[in-house]
Order: C-alpha cells, then structure tokens, then sequence
C-alpha cells in the first residue's frame, strides 16, 4: 500500500540558520508553492513528489543529548550524486560528520537544530576515491 515517502519535517528553533545549512550548503532549492500556515516554515523539493520540510516551533526535546554518530540517532537518508563534493561544503563550513560504520559509501551530520542527516552516494563508482581520500 504505501508508494514512497512524500516528505520528512524537521523543527527548526532558528530558521535563519537552518536555511544558511539547507540551502547555502546543501544547495537546495525553495518550493514556493508552501500555503501559508500558523507558524513559519519552508519547503524544499528533493525529488518529484519528495520534500523537506522546516517547521518553526519550539522542540519538545530540548535538552535531549543526541547521540555523536547521527547513524545511532532517528534520521533520514538522502541520495547524493558527489559524496566528495558534499564533504567538501560541509568541511568549509565546518560542519562536523561521520562516516558510515558499515563501510557504505555515506556519511551522517546534524542540521543546526541537531536534526540527523545521512548522505548516501547514488553512484559509489564515482564516489570510490572518497574512501581513500585524506
């Protein structure tokens, strides 16, 4: 019955900074089309009829400690097209990752709100060189 996920929310506390980390490093784009609602928020378009969506309101889990690696925490997975690219963005702007533990060509990070990300190569035969890289 279910056909794919349509979207994954993530609360932000600060949306300017969650911007600055969804759009200036991952390079996402806004949807405009996001209807106006009680709080403020954007949508982003990853791929036809998939979104992420950023909610401005209060955490419930302030204060929670998340786990260091973001693969031991509740996260989305997100295929990337140039792993080595992404590692680039994210170590210029001192974003901090690991890589993954099983030995896939992925890596996992945290939004500025703690919010885990993986990133998985969608052709790791492009993307071998990054295991071996400094």
């Amino acid at each position: 019955m279910i056909t794919g996920i349509l979207h994954t929310t993530f609360l932000t506390a600060d949306l300017v900074a969650a911007r600055a980390f969804y759009e200036g490093i991952l390079g996402l784009q806004l949807d405009p089309h996001r209807p106006t609602m009680s709080f403020d928020g954007v949508w982003y378009d990853i791929a036809p009829s998939q979104q992420i969506h950023l909610m401005l309101l209060p955490n419930p889990e302030v204060g929670l400690i998340r786990p260091a690696h973001a693969g031991r925490d509740r996260h989305v997975a997100l295929g990337v097209s140039d792993l080595n690219g992404l590692i680039k963005r994210l170590e210029a702007s001192e974003v901090i990752y690991t890589l993954s533990q099983s030995g896939r060509c992925a890596l996992f990070c945290r939004d500025p709100d703690d919010n885990a990300l993986e990133f998985i190569a969608t052709n790791p035969l492009i993307n071998d060189a990054w295991l071996s890289s400094d």
